[in-house]
C-alpha cells in the first residue's frame, strides 16, 4: 500500500503538467481511474476554496465521485441482466440507511435503481427524490400500524419481519379495498445459516431480531400454512447481513429461502410466490482501490449455489447499499496541528466519529485507510514515519488511524479518508455538537478539470442551536 498511504514513488493525475489530458496519447480521449479522479478533486477543492488552510476555506469536506457512483450501478444491473432469462423482472432497491441524501438517491434512481427503505424518515427521502411507489421496499423490524397503512395506501412493497406485524396487516389488508393490495407483501425469513466476520452486521443467526427463525421448531410448518391462508403474500424476502459476510454464507441463505418458496408454491398448487427480495450485503474492500469481490462474483456465487434462482421462475429484488457507494466517497480535513506524545507523531484534524463512528469505536472491524496530501492538494511523499491521525472530539479514543506509517503530516496538510461514501460522513454523529459538514459531488472534464455540485450544505452553528432548544430556552422550570 506504499503507493496509496505513502505516496512513495508516485505520479499520478494530479500532478500533470498542463492538466490531466497531457498524459493520454495524441488524438486519444483520456479517461482516468477513480484514483486518478479521486487525486484530481483533491487539488481542485483547495484550489476552489471548498477545503483547506485559509481562514475562509473549510477544514473539512466530504465528495462523492458521481461517475464512480453511476459505474457501480452499472455493474450492478449488467450483472443480473446478463444471468437472467430477458424480461425477468428485477428491482434493484438501493438501502437508503447507507447514504441517506435525496441527491445521491436521485442520481441512483436516473441509474434505474430503486429505494429500500426503513424507517417514515428514509421514506420521506426516497419521496422527495422523486422514487415512485412501485420502485419502493419497505423494511423494518419494527413499523407501526400508521407506518403499513401509508405503505399499503402509496402501493409499496412490504416485508412483513414477524408474526404479530403479519396480523396488523390482516387486519389492514381486510379493511382495504376489495380485492388484493396494491402492494406487494412477503414475509422475512431467518435461514439461521451462521454469523459472519461481524456479529453486529450478521442478519442470519440463531437469534437474530430480525424475520422469522426458519429452523426454530414448526416455524416452517406455519410459514407454508400462513402463506395458504393470504393468497396475497408473494413474496419471500431474506437479508444474511453485511459488511463480514462471505459469499458462500449470502448464497446459502437465499438457497435456503428459494427452497421455501418452492414449497409453498407446490403447497399452494400455484406459483403464489412470485418475487424473491435476497437482500444485499456485499462486503466492500476497504483495504485498497480494489472492487473487490464484484457483482459479477456475486452473481456467480448465487448461480452455482442457487441455479433455479436465475430460470426466470421469479422476479428478484436486491437491496445493496454499502458496495454501491462506499468506494465513491471520501473525507478531506485539514491538519490543524501536530504534536508528539510519548514519542509517537499525533495529527489533530477535523475528521474524527462525527464522521467514522464505526472505525473509532470498532477499528478492528472498520479500519481505514489514509491518505496524505500536501498544503495544495497534491499526495505528499517521504519517508513514511508512525503516527497517529486524530479527530476533534473530546475523548480519547477519537483515532481514524493508530501508529499509521505516512508522511510526516504538518499543519496545514489535508488528509484524505477514501471508501466513506456509505455509512460515514452521509449519516453524522453529533458528539460535541460538531457540525455536518458539506458534501459535494464531483465529475471531472475531458480536459482534467473538476465540477462540483453541492449535494449537502455544511450545517450552521445556528441550526445547531436550534435542533438543541434554542427556541425554548425556559422551557425547564
Amino acid at each position: 500500500m506504499a503507493d496509496r498511504a505513502g505516496r512513495t514513488g508516485r505520479t499520478d493525475g494530479a500532478e500533470r503538467a498542463g492538466g490531466a489530458a497531457a498524459g493520454a496519447p495524441p488524438g486519444v480521449a483520456w479517461a482516468p481511474d477513480a484514483a486518478e479522479r479521486r487525486d484530481l478533486a483533491v487539488r481542485a477543492a483547495v484550489e476552489q476554496g471548498l477545503v483547506g488552510g485559509a481562514d475562509a476555506a473549510p477544514p473539512l469536506v466530504c465528495l462523492l465521485d458521481t461517475a464512480g457512483i453511476r459505474e457501480s450501478a452499472a455493474a450492478l444491473t449488467e450483472a443480473f441482466a446478463a444471468a437472467l432469462p430477458p424480461g425477468t423482472p428485477v428491482l434493484h432497491a438501493f438501502a437508503v440507511k447507507a447514504a441517506p441524501l435525496v441527491p445521491v438517491l436521485r442520481l441512483l434512481a436516473g441509474a434505474g435503481l430503486g429505494c429500500e427503505v426503513a424507517s417514515p424518515g428514509e421514506l420521506a427521502l426516497a419521496r422527495a427524490a422523486g422514487v415512485p411507489a412501485g420502485r419502493t421496499v419497505l423494511d423494518s423490524p419494527a413499523k407501526t400500524v400508521a407506518e403499513l397503512r401509508e405503505a399499503l395506501a402509496l402501493g409499496i412493497a412490504v416485508n412483513a419481519d414477524n408474526r404479530q406485524e403479519l396480523e396488523r396487516l390482516d387486519a389492514l389488508v381486510a379493511a382495504g379495498p376489495p380485492g388484493p393490495p396494491a402492494s406487494p407483501i412477503g414475509v422475512r425469513v431467518n435461514p439461521q445459516t451462521g454469523a459472519g466476520a461481524i456479529d453486529a452486521l450478521s442478519t442470519a443467526t440463531a437469534t437474530s431480531k430480525f424475520g422469522i427463525a426458519l429452523r426454530d421448531p414448526g416455524a416452517r410448518e406455519w410459514l407454508v400454512r400462513a402463506y395458504l391462508d393470504r393468497p396475497w403474500l408473494t413474496r419471500l424476502h431474506t437479508h444474511s447481513g453485511s459488511q463480514g459476510v462471505p459469499l458462500p454464507l449470502i448464497a446459502e441463505g437465499v438457497r435456503e429461502v428459494h427452497a421455501l418458496a418452492e414449497e409453498i408454491n407446490a403447497a399452494a398448487g400455484r406459483r403464489q410466490v412470485d418475487t424473491l427480495d435476497i437482500g444485499g450485503g456485499l462486503p466492500v474492500n476497504f483495504a485498497s482501490d480494489a472492487h473487490t469481490p464484484t457483482y459479477a462474483e456475486y452473481v456467480a456465487a448465487l448461480r452455482a449455489a442457487v441455479p433455479g434462482l436465475f430460470d426466470g421462475s421469479y422476479g428478484l429484488v436486491t437491496e445493496f447499499g454499502r458496495s454501491l457507494l462506499a468506494k465513491h466517497g471520501l473525507i478531506l480535513s485539514r491538519v490543524e496541528y501536530t504534536k508528539t506524545t510519548g514519542g509517537r507523531p499525533i495529527a489533530l484534524t477535523h475528521a474524527g466519529v462525527q464522521l467514522a463512528t464505526r472505525t473509532v469505536y470498532a477499528p478492528a472491524a472498520w479500519p481505514l485507510r489514509i491518505l496524505p496530501y500536501d498544503a495544495k492538494g497534491a499526495p505528499k511523499t517521504g519517508p513514511p514515519v508512525a503516527q497517529d491521525i486524530a479527530g476533534p472530539a473530546c475523548f480519547a479514543g477519537d483515532l481514524l488511524a493508530t501508529a499509521r506509517e505516512l508522511p510526516e503530516l504538518s499543519p496545514g496538510d489535508l488528509i484524505g479518508v477514501p471508501d466513506t461514501g456509505a455509512y460515514f460522513f452521509t449519516a453524522h454523529y453529533g458528539y460535541n455538537s460538531l457540525p455536518r459538514p458539506a458534501v459535494h459531488g464531483f465529475t471531472t472534464t475531458p480536459g482534467g478539470g473538476v465540477r462540483f455540485a453541492l449535494a449537502r450544505r455544511a450545517q450552521t452553528l445556528s441550526e445547531i442551536a436550534a435542533e438543541a432548544g434554542a427556541a425554548t430556552p425556559d422551557a425547564l422550570p
